[in-house]
């Protein structure tokens, strides 16, 4: 029987970003660039990055703050394009990245929640069979009317984790946000994550927690000065990270 076919090819990934983002590259540093000398006043987030991710692996990323960890994410996800390398993503996405990402401030829970789970390829049917579900995860019974900009950061995290949660992508990206949350609602969040696991999901997870990491992850990524240092065990790229960053 042939392997399975990747669900994530990262070839020589690189994505620079400016120090000051204040107005757009100038001519003379896009000719500059195009020689391969750095414009002034740009740094590489990320540079020479490849790995490959199989269907149904737990990946965690580790690394400083700073060092790339969520820009990889991001670039997986779709919502950054690299300058240089390739990302294939060979299957559907669902990201838990940012808090605010993908609501709308003045839109209303109920609102926010059609319009972002339509956005990720739910229908309306199915829409409205989840929608009593996702609200109870998310324990924003009282609040479905309430525009999301007046939701507390708790509040977001629970209604963006109920939402991607219930999408059937089959790669789950998790950022740093679930600490957010407080710990009632961290122990449900980890106990949809271990049954989406189970379901043979793929989980690409950026954490602090040792603890999270060692629970959920096989295998480990460590990004250290924006390139990776170690692909490996997750046991083995948290002992070298804390090597490197004794307490």
């Amino acid at each position: 029987m042939s392997a399975p076919s990747p669900a994530i090819i990262v070839d020589g990934l690189g994505v620079r970003f400016r120090r000051n983002r204040r107005g757009r590259r100038s001519i003379k540093s896009l000719f500059a660039s195009a020689s391969r000398r750095m414009p002034k006043g740009e740094f590489w987030a990320l540079r020479d990055v490849s790995f490959t991710v199989q269907p149904g692996e737990a990946i965690g990323v580790v690394g400083r703050n700073g060092q790339g960890k969520s820009t990889l994410l991001k670039l997986v996800a779709g919502v950054l394009l690299a300058d240089e390398g390739d990302v294939e993503v060979r299957a559907g996405v669902a990201p838990l990245i940012e808090i605010t990402g993908g609501f709308v401030g003045d839109l209303t829970v109920r609102e926010n929640v059609r319009l972002t789970a339509g956005l990720h390829g739910m229908s309306r049917a199915e829409v409205a069979r989840r929608y009593d579900g996702i609200i109870a995860f998310a324990e924003l019974q009282d609040f479905q009317d309430t525009p999301y900009k007046h939701l507390s950061n708790g509040m977001k995290v629970r209604l963006a984790f109920a939402v991607v949660s219930q999408l059937d992508e089959p790669i789950l990206l998790v950022d740093e946000v679930l600490a957010v949350g407080d710990k009632a609602f961290r122990a449900k969040c980890y106990a949809r994550i271990d049954e989406l696991l189970a379901d043979g999901r793929t989980l690409f997870f950026v954490s602090h927690s040792e603890k999270d990491l060692r629970r959920f992850c096989t295998r480990g990524l460590y990004i250290r000065e924006h390139r990776l240092v170690l692909d490996g065990p997750i046991d083995e790229v948290i002992d070298a990270y804390n090597e490197d960053n004794p307490v």
